[in-house]
């Protein structure tokens, strides 16, 4: 049974990747500190025999270097994922996605891991000046997040270039799907319009609405992770679905499907937040991803996973 390592495991994506990974037969650790992620996420998963939690931070080195001995693969997802706590404390945020995605290669490569799939993010992307996004493109972060996380980029081409580590960046764009946090400040749009529209609360959109985003189920997202282990691929993938759609349509469409009729209220800008964000997957498509989810289809699974409407 190959084992292998989940760092944010009991998070969001982390967990059903985790999941998913060992329902294929994988001995899954899953390493979390509990900061965003929930055991709430993975106790069920925990009742299986080839799946293990330890609870425990990536900044903490010599853990890491215990925990991945004799181990094949890291899917390295822990980190402080939000533009604006970014925004409002940039030393954390570094702390845990530079120092943090440093100290997991670190010990990737002492342990002679075979391959690190990094949580890589779009937000390197910015505001770019051609649609969709292409990986060869300039990046243009626009917030300390996005430094982060095209720090932890750099990491990794210098670990595969200069130390032989085999390792692999997915751009996610805008991830959504069950277990997704509604309660949190730094909220993602779809959990936070639909924990409103349940509280018969009017969604909140910062700006005109107008802005787009290419929406990726996180069935998606897994299924991504777990095709860059099976490919010898390295290097940067963005991991989207090719179809963009704006927040006032979002909150029209799970305004539609809860039967409410709320009205959105709309705010000023939040700093950081880019216009447009629309991916180009056809280099990911070679190495077979194919996203199987469509925007319905995920919002559907998406709240009857809250558990809040039948739709």
């Amino acid at each position: 049974m190959k084992k292998v390592v989940v760092t944010g495991g009991a998070g969001f994506i982390g967990s059903h990747l985790a999941e998913e990974l060992a329902g294929r037969g994988y001995y899954v650790i899953i390493l979390d500190d509990l900061s965003t992620g929930r055991m709430k996420n993975i106790e069920n998963l925990l009742k299986k025999e080839n799946a293990e939690f330890i609870q425990g931070s990536i900044t903490d080195l010599p853990l890491l270097r215990k925990l991945f001995q004799n181990v094949e693969y890291v899917f390295h997802q822990a980190a402080l994922s939000s533009v604006p706590r970014s925004m409002e404390d940039p030393l954390t945020t570094n702390e845990v996605n530079i120092k943090g995605t440093l100290n997991v290669l670190m010990a990737a490569r002492e342990n002679r891991v075979r391959k690190v799939v990094y949580a890589a993010s779009s937000s390197v992307y910015g505001d770019a000046l051609a649609s969709p996004q292409r990986e060869d493109m300039p990046p243009n972060p626009q917030s300390p997040y996005a430094v982060t996380k095209l720090a932890g980029e750099y990491y990794c081409q210098v670990f595969y270039e200069v130390f032989a580590l085999p390792t692999i960046c997915l751009r996610y764009f805008n991830v959504y799907g069950p277990r997704q946090d509604p309660s949190s400040q730094y909220a993602a749009v779809v959990p936070r319009f639909i924990d409103r529209l349940f509280k018969d609360e009017s969604p909140i959109i910062f700006g005109d609405g107008e802005q787009t985003r290419d929406f990726t189920f996180v069935k998606d997202a897994a299924e991504a992770n777990i095709l860059a282990t099976e490919s010898d691929a390295t290097g940067v993938f963005n991991i989207g679905t090719g179809r963009r759609v704006s927040i006032n349509e979002l909150a029209r469409l799970i305004t539609r499907f809860t039967d409410k009729d709320s009205k959105p209220i709309y705010q000023k800008p939040r700093p950081g937040d880019v216009k447009h964000s629309l991916a180009d997957i056809s280099k990911a498509k070679q190495v077979g991803y194919n996203p199987r989810y469509n925007l319905e289809e995920g919002l559907r699974e998406t709240m009857r996973g809250f558990g809040q409407w039948s739709v």
